[in-house]
């Protein structure tokens, strides 16, 4: 076994301090949120909260999971995001397998359009006014369609497809299997990486939508998640806040940090089963153009 070097050696110290320093910038916030979440009112209007829940009580999750609407915001969120990462994944799996194909003479010419969209975006008003006249305005699937295709996951993807072995899909073909099903029961079962991590890009965008909801929503019981915290947070509890503003359980900014972790929650739940595929497939855009 080769000895350390001393560069080396203060090399990977320097990088390790310097990613502990960047998870703790990361983490530490939400912990903050955390805290306040589980403090009572006094303690949040006295700024006593920091890394440790002051004055502990359930009381701002004990309101925020009582609320029905809230439950209904994130049944659509999760829908949402469901059709999203499923409907994203078969559309950019259908795009990039072809363009990564040698003998698809078109490829190289749409891949320049792909790269063109990642360059320029579209006009607010114009987009605004295409979705409108399709006939998106206030209905739900404004959340999932125009979010099914993204330029940069399908390079990710072609990426992957095009280090896949083609002696693999040649045997397949000799074999009697097309074109379809060498996509779906041959490359997709060996891309488990790529699939995962192009399915988290999409899913946490799905998630994470604000502003276009934002545009295209006004029906409250269409409301997503992020919209019905932002309603929350600006004023949609007064009548249960003065209800128990005596009790002097809960205030605006402890119920803001427990709807707010509530919303993270879910992410932060399913990445450690990713992990080790995010891992892998988040480099396969940086090692073959």
């Amino acid at each position: 076994m080769m000895m350390e070097s001393f560069k080396d050696k203060v090399f990977r110290i320097t990088i390790t301090v310097f990613l502990v320093i960047i998870a703790m910038v990361a983490v530490l916030p939400l912990l903050s949120t955390v805290a306040m979440s589980l403090s009572s009112s006094t303690a949040a209007d006295m700024n006593a909260v920091t890394l440790w829940p002051v004055d502990f009580t359930l009381a701002s999750w004990k309101h925020i999971l009582k609320d029905a609407s809230l439950w209904r915001s994130c049944v659509v969120t999760a829908v949402s995001t469901v059709l999203t990462v499923v409907l994203s994944i078969l559309v950019t799996a259908l795009m990039a397998y072809p363009l990564s194909k040698g003998y698809f003479r078109a490829g190289r010419i749409l891949m320049i359009f792909v790269v063109l969209t990642m360059i320029f975006k579209a006009p607010v008003v114009p987009y605004f006014l295409t979705l409108k006249n399709m006939g998106l305005y206030d209905n739900p699937l404004v959340l999932v369609v125009p979010h099914i295709f993204s330029a940069y996951n399908m390079a990710i993807m072609r990426t992957s497809f095009k280090a896949f072995p083609s002696e693999i899909e040649e045997a397949a073909v000799i074999d009697g299997c097309g074109t379809a099903q060498v996509l779906f029961r041959i490359v997709f079962p060996s891309s488990k990486a790529t699939l995962t991590t192009i399915g988290l890009f999409y899913g946490v965008t799905a998630w994470n939508q604000f502003q276009h909801p934002l545009m295209f929503i006004n029906d409250v019981d269409w409301y997503p998640l992020q919209m019905k915290i932002r309603q929350m947070i600006n004023g949609g509890t007064e009548v249960m806040l003065t209800v128990l503003k005596v009790k002097n359980e809960y205030n605006e900014t402890t119920l803001s940090a427990a709807t707010m972790i509530f919303a993270v929650l879910p992410v932060i739940a399913v990445y450690p089963w990713l992990q080790k595929y995010f891992a892998k497939g988040a480099m396969l855009g940086s090692v073959k153009g």
